[in-house]
C-alpha cells in the first residue's frame, strides 16, 4: 500500500469493501431471524470483532483516538448507526433491487454535500459519471414503483443520505481516525435493537449465516469504507457502492430466484460500465 498513490489506495479500499458487501442482501434474505434480531447481531458481532482487533493494535490508545475524533466522531456515530438500521429494515420491506437502487443515489448526494460543505466540486469525469448513473437509477426506479413498497424504498433513500453524510464527515476529518467511532456506532445499533428484538436464539442455518454475514459483509467492509474517503473524495467512494446495485440483486436472483426486472439489469449494466470507465480514467491519470 505504501507504493500506491492516494487515488489508488482509496479506489482499492472502496472496491474491496463493496465486493465484500455484495452478498449482504442475500444473507439477510436467507436468515430466518426477525428484523430486529438481525439488526442486533449485525451490531454486536462486528462491534466485538473490530473492537478486539483494535485493542490489540492500539491498546488503550483506542479510547484516545475515539475522544480525539470530537464533533466529527459524534456525527459519524450517528449517521453510521442510522444507516445500519435503515438498511436492514429497508431490505425486509421491499425488493433487494429497490433498496440497492435507492442506495445508489449516495454518490450524487455526496457530490452535492461535498461541493456545499467541503468546497470540493466533483471533477468533470466524476460529474459525468454521476449524471449517467443518476439517469440509470431513475430508469430502474420507475419500474420499481410498480411494486408499491414505499416504506422500504424511503428507508433505502435514508440509508443513501446517511452514507453520503458519513463519507463527507470522514473526508472533512482526513487527519482523524474514525474507525473507533464506527465501532461505537455498531454498539449503538445493537443497543437500539434491544428495545424491539423478539428472540436472541440462533438456530439451524442462522448459526452459520448470521456470524458469517456480520463479519464478512459488515465488520470488514465498514473498516475499509471508513478509511477510503481519507484518500479520495466522498463522491468517488460512493460511486463504488453502485456496483452493489447490480451485483447484490444478482446474488439474490441466482440463489433464491428473486428475479430483478429487465430494467434493473439494463440500468445496472450502464452503472457498472460507467464505474469501470471512470475508475480506469482516474487511475490512469494518477
Amino acid at each position: 500500500m505504501k507504493n500506491l498513490t492516494d487515488q489508488q489506495k482509496g479506489s482499492l479500499l472502496a472496491f474491496v469493501a463493496v465486493m465484500f458487501i455484495t452478498p449482504d442482501s442475500l444473507f439477510i434474505r436467507l436468515s430466518n431471524l426477525d428484523t430486529w434480531g438481525l439488526v442486533f447481531y449485525r451490531g454486536i458481532i462486528p462491534f466485538f470483532t473490530v473492537f478486539f482487533i483494535m485493542l490489540l493494535i492500539y491498546k488503550l490508545n483506542f479510547f484516545k483516538i475515539l475522544f480525539n475524533s470530537g464533533f466529527h466522531g459524534i456525527i459519524y456515530i450517528t449517521t453510521f448507526s442510522i444507516t445500519n438500521i435503515t438498511f436492514v429494515v429497508s431490505i425486509q420491506n421491499t425488493n433487494v433491487a429497490n433498496t440497492l437502487v435507492m442506495i445508489a443515489t449516495a454518490p450524487m448526494l455526496s457530490a452535492i454535500l461535498g461541493a456545499i460543505f467541503l468546497k470540493e466540486p466533483p471533477d468533470r469525469k466524476t460529474l459525468i459519471s454521476i449524471i449517467i448513473t443518476f439517469f440509470a437509477i431513475v430508469y430502474i426506479f420507475f419500474d420499481s414503483l410498480k411494486v408499491g413498497n414505499f416504506y422500504g424504498d424511503v428507508l433505502g433513500f435514508i440509508t443513501a443520505f446517511g452514507l453520503a453524510i458519513g463519507a463527507i464527515t470522514i473526508r472533512s476529518a482526513k487527519t482523524k481516525n474514525l474507525v473507533p467511532a464506527a465501532v461505537i456506532g455498531k454498539l449503538f445499533v445493537a443497543s437500539f435493537a434491544l428495545f424491539f428484538i423478539e428472540s436472541f436464539v440462533l438456530k439451524d442455518t442462522d448459526l452459520f449465516i448470521v456470524p458469517l454475514m456480520s463479519i464478512l459483509c459488515v465488520a470488514i467492509p465498514f473498516v475499509l469504507v471508513t478509511i477510503a474517503p481519507r484518500f479520495i473524495p466522498a463522491a468517488e467512494v460512493n460511486l463504488f457502492f453502485l456496483l452493489e446495485t447490480i451485483v447484490g440483486p444478482i446474488w439474490v436472483w441466482v440463489i433464491i430466484k428473486e428475479q430483478p426486472s429487465i430494467e434493473t439489469l439494463q440500468g445496472g449494466a450502464i452503472i457498472i460500465t460507467t464505474i469501470a470507465i471512470h475508475s480506469f480514467l482516474k487511475l490512469r491519470k494518477n
